[in-house]
């Protein structure tokens, strides 16, 4: 958010902005069958970090990306699911379904407080590009294949929110989503 957009807020203030501008509050489908809203159920008051990703990923950035995460659970364990979550976003909603996208949460070992999500493909794409997971050329944005291979994270209370590459050492995505917990120490 830019400082035009942020003084333009007006009585809403700049949290409910950032909710308005960033995170609609689409329906979205867990790996375990629920129903969940993305800004009220997932985002809102918490410490999350969200990732877009799809089983049928042919050039290895999704299974490595996932693997990352889940050595970021293993370094971040108690937290993961009691004040720190995590989200993976599948862009193929279509062929992903909550059983399929079980099974690869599974294989990861992904625990409480990791859940891998589903919504309807336009509301997957509003999201994304809301997000800024895209290419600003349409060519290479269309090719699902060529999906930024980012992790975005933040403090929703705090309005701190950063990103960072999916592929850094697991200890590096750990502490950055550390910072943005702990923005005091």
């Amino acid at each position: 958010m830019n400082r035009r957009d942020f003084l333009a807020t007006g009585s809403e203030g700049p949290r409910k902005a950032i909710h308005k501008r960033y995170f609609p509050d689409i329906v979205m489908q867990t790996h375990q069958g629920k129903s969940v809203r993305l800004y009220e159920d997932l985002i809102k008051d918490r410490i999350v970090t969200l990732n877009f990703m799809y089983l049928a990923c042919s050039d290895g950035t999704c299974p490595v990306t996932t693997h990352n995460l889940s050595r970021v659970q293993k370094i971040l364990k108690a937290r993961i699911g009691r004040d720190i979550f995590m989200y993976s976003i599948t862009l193929d909603p279509e062929y992903d379904t909550p059983e399929l996208l079980a099974a690869y949460a599974k294989s990861f070992d992904a625990g409480p407080g990791w859940l891998f999500l589903r919504a309807a493909p336009a509301d997957t794409e509003r999201l994304r590009r809301k997000l800024g997971f895209y290419d600003r050329d349409p060519a290479i944005d269309a090719q699902k294949s060529s999906h930024a291979a980012m992790v975005r994270y933040g403090n929703e209370p705090r309005m701190l929110w950063s990103s960072t590459a999916a592929m850094l050492d697991p200890e590096v995505t750990a502490k950055s989503i550390l910072w943005v917990a702990n923005p005091s120490s």
